[in-house]
C-alpha cells in the first residue's frame, strides 16, 4: 500500500479508530447538504431522536431542482418546492448556515465551498454527491456518499471507510492552445477506462497540473468519479494558498491561514512517496477531446477516428455498438462536423468564471447557429454577479444564449432544462449517459467549454483552435 502520500496522511489525522468490520472510522471536517439526499437522512434522525451533532462543520445549498429560468417562490414544479421546504425546516431546526437563493451565496455546492473558503486542504470532507471529490483540488480528500452514511455524519460527525490505493497520475509537459484541463480528465478517462479507477484514489501531479488555476484543477477533480476512482486530489501549493487567502473564511479571520498553513504544507505527498501505481501522461500531445458515446470514457481527439467496437477489449465492444447507433455516429468518422441542437455551459465541471470567460471570447462578435438553443447556467450566484458585473452575461445575451440563474440545470434534466426528443447537446458537464440530460432519446456530446462555445455558433461539433479568441473588456 501506498505509504508518505496526502492521502495517508490526511487519513491517519483523521482516523478515530478501526471497526470490528476492517473499517476505518474517520471525523469528518466538512458536511455538505443540498436538498435531494438529505431528506431522507434528517427523517432517519427524526425516526431515532437523535440530533446533529455537529451543526457547525455542517454547510446546505439548493442545486439540483432549483429552477434556474425564475427563482420565485412556490416554485412551480410542487416537488422541487416540497424538497425546497423539507431542506429550509431541516436546516433552520438543526442550525445549520444555509446558502439559500436569497443570501446571494447560493449556488452548486461544489462550487460555493470552495469560493467561502470552507473547503480546505487537509480536510475530510463529504456530500450526498457523487462530485464532491472536486473538492480535491485543494488537497482534501473529499468522497461522494449515500444516504444511510449521510445520517451517520449527520448523527455522529464520522464516518466508516476502506482505504483505498492510491494512483498517481503524472501530466507533464505543457497544454496546447484549445486545450484545457477538461480535455486532461476525459483524455485519462478514455486511457484507463471508466472503472480503471475503482479500488483507487487519483493523485494529480506534473507541470501541467501545476500550471493549472484551482479552476481547471477542480474540474479535474470533479471527473475522478467518472473514471472510477473513490476520490482524486492535488498537493496544494501557492495556488492554493492565494486562493484561499481571498476567500471568506480568511478575509474574515486572517490569522487562521498563518495558522493553518505549516499543517497543509506537512500534508503534502513526500518526495519519495510511495505509490500503488504510476501513470504517465505527455500534455504536449494533447487536443480538444470529445465523446463520441454514451458514457465520459468514449472519447476521441476532435480530428481522431471513432473506433470500430471490433477493435476494443472484448468487454468494450457490445457497449460501443449500442452507443454508436444511439449517437448516430460511424467507426473511422471524426466527431468535427456532428451536428448539435443544444448547447449547455454550465454544471459544477465547468461553471466558474474562468469557464465563462473563456467561453465569452469565443462567443463575442458571433451569434447563435439557428436552430440551436444555448443555455449559460452559472454555478453559483456569485459567479452570476461578478460576471454580470463584467459584462460577460451581456455577451452571451448579445449571441443569443439564454442566460440563467446558478444551479446544476441540465447536468441532470431533474429541473425544467431538459434536451427534447433526439436533441444532441454539446456539454461541459461530467456525464453523458442515455437520459442523462432528461431525455432517453438526447445525445449528450462532452467538451471543454470553450469548445461548447465553438459548437453554439457553429451548429456542430467544431475545433475551437479553428475560431478567433475576440477580447472582451471587462467593466
Amino acid at each position: 500500500m501506498s505509504e508518505g502520500t496526502l492521502y495517508d496522511k490526511v487519513w491517519d489525522r483523521h482516523k478515530v479508530t478501526t471497526l470490528p468490520n476492517g473499517q476505518d472510522q474517520l471525523f469528518v471536517g466538512l458536511h455538505l447538504i443540498h436538498e435531494v439526499t438529505s431528506p431522507q437522512a434528517f427523517g432517519m434522525l427524526q425516526e431515532r431522536g437523535l440530533e446533529v451533532a455537529r451543526p457547525d462543520l455542517t454547510h446546505a445549498t439548493v442545486d439540483h431542482i432549483v429552477p434556474t429560468a425564475s427563482q420565485d417562490r412556490p416554485y412551480s414544479d410542487d416537488a422541487a418546492e416540497t424538497m425546497m421546504a423539507e431542506l429550509e425546516e431541516n436546516v433552520r431546526e438543526a442550525g445549520i448556515q444555509f446558502s439559500d437563493p436569497t443570501s446571494g451565496d447560493q449556488g452548486i455546492v461544489h462550487v460555493i465551498g470552495p469560493e467561502q473558503g470552507i473547503t480546505q486542504p487537509g480536510k475530510t470532507i463529504v456530500c450526498g454527491d457523487s462530485h464532491t471529490s472536486t473538492h480535491g483540488a485543494f488537497g482534501a480528500l473529499a468522497f461522494g456518499i449515500g444516504t444511510s452514511q449521510i445520517r451517520d455524519v449527520l448523527a455522529t460527525q464520522t464516518i466508516a471507510m476502506e482505504k483505498q490505493k492510491v494512483r498517481k497520475i503524472q501530466v507533464d509537459g505543457e497544454l496546447g492552445d484549445g486545450v484545457e484541463a477538461k480535455d486532461v480528465i476525459l483524455e485519462i478517462i478514455r486511457r484507463l477506462g471508466t472503472e480503471g479507477g475503482v479500488g483507487y484514489v487519483y493523485e494529480y501531479a506534473g507541470e501541467a497540473i501545476e500550471d493549472l488555476g484551482m479552476e481547471g484543477r477542480m474540474s479535474i477533480c470533479n471527473m475522478s468519479i467518472e473514471g472510477g476512482a473513490r476520490a482524486g486530489y492535488v498537493n496544494p501549493d501557492e495556488t492554493t494558498y492565494e486562493w484561499m487567502k481571498e476567500t471568506d473564511y480568511f478575509q474574515d479571520n486572517p490569522e487562521k491561514f498563518d495558522e493553518l498553513k505549516p499543517y497543509w504544507e506537512s500534508i503534502r505527498s513526500d518526495d519519495d512517496a510511495e505509490y500503488d501505481d504510476v501513470v504517465h501522461i505527455d500534455a504536449n500531445e494533447l487536443e480538444p477531446v470529445v465523446t463520441w458515446g454514451t458514457t465520459p470514457g468514449q472519447g476521441v481527439g476532435i480530428h481522431d477516428p471513432i473506433p470500430a467496437p471490433e477493435d476494443l477489449d472484448e468487454d468494450k465492444q457490445d457497449t460501443a455498438r449500442r452507443a454508436q447507433k444511439h449517437m448516430r455516429v460511424e467507426p473511422g468518422e471524426s466527431m468535427e462536423g456532428y451536428d448539435i441542437d443544444v448547447a449547455f455551459l454550465g454544471s459544477c465541471t465547468n461553471a466558474r468564471l474562468p469557464d465563462l470567460r473563456r467561453a465569452a471570447r469565443i462567443v463575442k462578435g458571433h451569434q447563435v447557429a439557428d436552430d440551436v438553443r444555448a443555455f449559460v447556467v452559472p454555478g453559483s450566484q456569485r459567479v452570476q454577479r461578478v460576471a454580470e458585473e463584467e459584462g460577460l452575461a451581456d455577451v452571451f445575451r448579445e449571441a443569443g444564449f439564454d442566460w440563467r440563474n446558478a444551479g446544476c440545470s441540465m447536468c441532470l434534466g431533474m429541473n425544467e432544462d431538459q434536451l427534447e426528443g433526439d436533441e444532441a447537446c454539446a456539454s461541459s458537464s461530467n456525464r453523458n449517459f442515455v437520459g442523462r440530460q432528461g431525455s432517453k432519446d438526447g445525445r449528450t456530446v462532452l467538451m471543454n467549454p470553450r469548445m461548447v462555445a465553438a459548437a453554439a455558433v457553429t451548429g456542430e461539433v467544431t475545433d475551437v483552435r479553428d475560431l478567433e479568441d475576440a477580447e472582451v473588456v471587462t467593466q
